[in-house]
């Protein structure tokens, strides 16, 4: 709106001509199909504060109404997409009326926006519609942070792919070459030790160089189940505790976010995460299987310390609620095992690499909606298995908080009062079974660094170069200097 006030007050400009410039510039992006991210403003405050804008967007609505009755004979139709509704200004009903072309950031992403959340504007303007799946700078993400991983594309396929991602590929003739995997392996172990040095300075906590290194690392929230991986860390300790002849390759769980201040919620999991670390800390035969590490206030300088010393890239967000994601590109790039829902970027990571080279599991899209139809109930889910139950109802009984019961209560109602919003539940047993998996490939040492030097060659589909020249040339139709 503010593009139209520019046209008609400064430059004199008459409706119709304004309105085709604003639609030309404007594309509209949209990166979350979270309902609470999608912003609506209050009419009564935008009127004080904005009245001239106000009244453009009040004429835009009154416009676009009446050409979607024209359009549709549908009162209830006109309803729905109206941009001012219910006291509101909805900014991506504004967003998208206003623009030439709107588009997801993955392919999963723009599918649920064309079948679900836009549905009825797809069906206004199918052919406003696109994917630009999201990208990452690889020359940050892989040529910069692991020079030594550079140095083996280089002396292997060449350095041109610095500046053609796609070059990548060439890596594929080498996957089973024994030298190159070794090199490899060893590239991984010194990344590793960087890391494992950086613990021990800032953390205190010394984790074995032979170690398996998971890591989630993200903003906290609760579709995004860091919850899922504690819980299964609670379930390893229980399990080792109780089974005398237990036995694994040992695994340190990575941990490293921020979460908003006011997010309750997040702020305990971060407290589960760093008691769990503590207690198996202080346990001996626990950290001999185990090591729990959360790493506070995440930036770029730590992810460029983390991603490519990680073993596996915890994805493993409620399916459909992930956009894209971009930290499963840049463990992607580094040689990490994506283990993942089927949910953002991962949907194209995984029809890039294959199931023999990631490790997706649990609900699809379609499952999670037919679960909630059906009528999931977390409270039968759980009496299905007791050994889950056990964790869950050990939230409220002390065992995590030096006997406080009350400390982690916020959590365990938000799984059983809120009935496993994030079905973090019912994806459990998927999730467990997964981590085996991870044990079982990571014996093959051959394998693994085969499975990851795959990765590696497959990664160039997910520079930024490749969705910048996308948007360039189907969104703002501009032509490389080049």
């Amino acid at each position: 709106p503010e593009l139209m006030r520019i046209m008609m007050d400064d430059y004199g400009y008459e409706w119709d001509t304004a309105w085709k410039i604003v639609i030309d510039t404007m594309g509209f992006t949209n990166h979350t199909v979270l309902s609470e991210a999608l912003e609506r403003w209050s009419i009564q405050q935008m009127k004080t504060l904005l009245p001239r804008i106000y009244m453009i967007i009040r004429e835009i609505d009154n416009r676009f109404q009446e050409y979607v009755y024209t359009t549709t004979h549908d009162r209830d139709f006109v309803n729905r997409v109206q941009i001012i509704r219910d006291n509101q200004v909805h900014m991506a009903h504004l967003a998208i009326v206003g623009s030439h072309s709107v588009n997801g950031v993955a392919s999963l992403h723009t599918r649920i926006l064309i079948e679900d959340l836009f549905k009825d504007f797809y069906r206004l303007w199918p052919e406003k519609f696109n994917n630009k799946t999201n990208g990452v700078t690889h020359r940050r993400w892989l040529t910069y942070s692991n020079p030594q991983l550079h140095s083996l594309l280089s002396d292997t396929i060449g350095d041109d792919y610095v500046h053609e991602p796609s070059q990548l590929i060439k890596l594929l003739d080498f996957v089973d070459n024994e030298e190159i995997q070794n090199r490899f392996l060893a590239i991984k172990q010194e990344r590793k030790q960087i890391l494992i040095d950086y613990i021990k300075s800032e953390l205190d906590i010394e984790v074995p160089l032979d170690s398996i290194i998971d890591t989630q690392a993200k903003r906290l929230h609760a579709y995004k189940r860091q919850l899922l991986n504690a819980l299964h860390i609670m379930y390893l300790i229980q399990t080792i505790r109780s089974n005398p002849e237990f036995t694994m390759h040992h695994q340190t769980f990575v941990f490293s976010a921020k979460a908003a201040p006011s997010y309750v919620l997040a702020k305990k999991i971060i407290k589960l995460i760093n008691n769990l670390s503590v207690i198996v800390e202080e346990d001996a035969r626990l950290s001999k299987f185990i090591k729990v590490v959360f790493i506070p206030n995440y930036n770029v300088s730590i992810a460029e310390i983390l991603l490519n010393a990680s073993d596996v890239s915890e994805q493993i967000s409620t399916a459909g609620k992930e956009a894209s994601g971009t930290g499963n590109m840049k463990f992607m790039m580094n040689g990490a095992m994506t283990l993942g829902t089927y949910d953002g970027a991962n949907v194209e990571i995984d029809s890039f690499v294959g199931p023999e080279d990631d490790i997706i599991f649990g609900l699809r899209v379609e499952d999670v909606r037919a679960l909630i139809q059906g009528g999931y109930n977390v409270w039968e889910e759980l009496e299905k298995n007791p050994d889950l139950k056990a964790v869950v109802d050990s939230l409220i009984d002390g065992s995590w908080a030096d006997g406080d019961v009350d400390e982690f209560r916020v959590i365990y109602d938000e799984l059983l009062f809120k009935n496993d919003e994030y079905l973090l539940i019912a994806d459990f047993e998927a999730y467990r079974l997964a981590q085996l998996e991870v044990q079982r490939r990571y014996q093959d040492s051959k394998g693994w660094a085969r499975s990851m030097l795959i990765n590696i060659a497959k990664s160039g589909y997910f520079s930024s170069d490749r969705t910048i020249n996308e948007y360039a040339e189907e969104i703002w139709d501009i032509k490389s200097l080049k």
